[in-house]
């Protein structure tokens, strides 16, 4: 058996006739059709059953076919991709049983990122392109404090500042605490205690390091859709190993992404295959205790994104942490193993197995419970976009590494990558932060000036000033407080912010 055959060639031999990916065999061999590729999919099952591999075989496919594709890793292990996997007898055993006669071990084509900075090329955003709507889920805002952030949003586009990190958004709280009154009368009450809440949120959020996401230069998306010069579609890998500690920055940050996605790509219709492929793994973080204005849009969003050219795969334990609308629109699935072991769990199971298209020859409830370590049931989208019937299936070996690669091959990794160098060094621009700092400093510069010119006998004859600080002054004094990065680009809201406003 030529075990050691070009992983490439026999995806040639397999997929690029048909214009599929093979994901493993069952009574047939079942495949994903890269055409149908962008009306999503489902990878779902009990921890420990599979699922990250079966991520990393699509990934692994997708890639040799030219398709970009971004994933999360969420448990540190899915990095192992930039590397060749290892001769192991399991996986040799499993490539024979379902015919793979020729298997090679090879890495893919990978880059790295990370939010913190650590693990991979920063990845930024601007407080504007974020929005009001995902900054205060990322804050954990009420309605009635999210309409104050929603306020300073409005007053920084008509007083033509840019809201570019954190310490901006900071700067123009304090602004329309220092002036409620007069914003108040155009735009609505705006409580001082409230705007104290938002700020108490934004330290919270600074704490867990999440600040840096905002910053410059902000991240690109055609760097996330590269392919390699033999035609491979780079693998962006995001290092959330310490991201999914904070479950609600880590779900809006994907959901961001999406959004921009949406946003910023032509109309393409149907096509050969995706420009991209999108995992969303631990999915559910998406949906925990999302408001029905939120969960409505997800949909949205996600129904719109395949005219764009972009697949989107949930990865989580039950089809039923994804709501309805969302689960409805993921024809692509594979079901590895759940167990019921309560009322709970048993009622979880019927409902995974009643939403495949049922394969006479099994009972796919008991199946679900029966299956074994890279087992899943399988049901592909035909080339006419029907649902397969489903099918047990083993998921073929993947060719790349099982497991993180070392802190010396990821640096190698990034050292070699086409953004090398690009995101590493913050820009400072200046944003609303500095003009309200330049403002402040101003009035109390002209204040003083006014006070050395009053006549000498005015001065006597004044009262003796106040200790206390002056507005102008207590404000200029605030902002100079505040230090941080500085970024600029024009203001954008996202696409959940548009939508919010239809």
């Amino acid at each position: 058996m030529g075990l050691y055959f070009s992983f490439r060639e026999l995806l040639e031999d397999r997929v690029d006739v048909q214009g599929k990916l093979f994901i493993g065999k069952g009574q047939a061999p079942q495949y994903l059709d890269l055409a149908r590729a962008n009306r999503h999919g489902l990878i779902a099952g009990a921890t420990g059953t599979g699922k990250t591999v079966t991520l990393q075989i699509l990934a692994e496919g997708f890639s040799a076919q030219g398709v970009p594709v971004f994933m999360a890793d969420v448990k540190g292990d899915l990095s192992g991709i930039s590397q060749a996997g290892e001769a192991k007898e399991p996986l040799i055993k499993r490539a024979t049983d379902i015919g793979l006669d020729d298997y090679r071990f090879q890495p893919c084509p990978a880059m790295f990122w990370d939010v913190f900075g650590e693990q991979g090329h920063p990845v930024r955003t601007t407080v504007s392109e974020m929005g009001p709507l995902l900054l205060a889920r990322v804050l954990d805002l009420n309605d009635t404090q999210e309409g104050v952030l929603n306020i300073a949003f409005q007053v920084a586009d008509a007083e033509g500042m840019l809201l570019l990190d954190l310490e901006d958004l900071r700067s123009m709280l304090t602004f329309l605490g220092e002036n409620a009154d007069r914003i108040g009368r155009e735009y609505g009450r705006v409580s001082s205690a409230s705007v104290g809440a938002v700020q108490r949120s934004l330290l919270a959020l600074r704490s867990q390091g999440t600040d840096r996401f905002f910053g410059e230069p902000a991240l690109q998306l055609a760097d996330f859709m590269r392919q390699t010069y033999e035609g491979r579609g780079f693998i962006n890998v995001l290092a959330a190993d310490r991201l999914i500690e904070a479950p609600r920055a880590y779900s809006t940050f994907l959901l961001w992404l999406l959004s921009e996605l949406f946003e910023e790509l032509p109309e393409v219709g149907d096509v050969e295959k995706p420009k991209l492929v999108f995992f969303f793994d631990e999915a559910h973080l998406l949906f925990n205790d999302a408001p029905k204005a939120l969960v409505e849009r997800v949909a949205q969003v996600v129904r719109l994104i395949r005219s764009k050219g972009i697949g989107v795969f949930f990865v989580t334990q039950n089809p039923m942490d994804l709501p309805d609308e969302v689960l409805g629109q993921l024809g692509n699935r594979v079901q590895h193993a759940l167990r019921a072991f309560t009322p709970k769990d048993a009622k979880a199971v019927r409902a995974a197995a009643q939403t495949f298209r049922q394969n006479p020859a099994m009972d796919t409830e008991t199946v679900i419970t029966e299956l074994g370590v890279g087992e899943a049931l399988v049901s592909m989208l035909d080339e006419k976009g029907r649902p397969g019937m489903v099918e047990r299936t083993l998921i073929r070996p993947p060719s790349s590494r099982l497991g993180p690669a070392t802190a010396e091959e990821r640096a190698a990794v990034m050292a070699r990558s086409p953004v090398a160098g690009r995101y590493e060094q913050t820009v400072n621009r200046e944003s609303a932060y500095e003009i309200l700092l330049a403002r402040a400093e101003d009035a109390a510069r002209r204040q003083d000036e006014a006070a050395a010119q009053a006549p000498k006998t005015s001065r006597r004859a004044a009262p003796r000033r106040s200790s206390r600080q002056g507005v102008g002054e207590a404000f200029a004094k605030s902002i100079a407080r505040s230090v941080g990065s500085r970024l600029g680009r024009e203001i954008l809201r996202g696409i959940m912010g548009s939508l919010a406003r239809r």
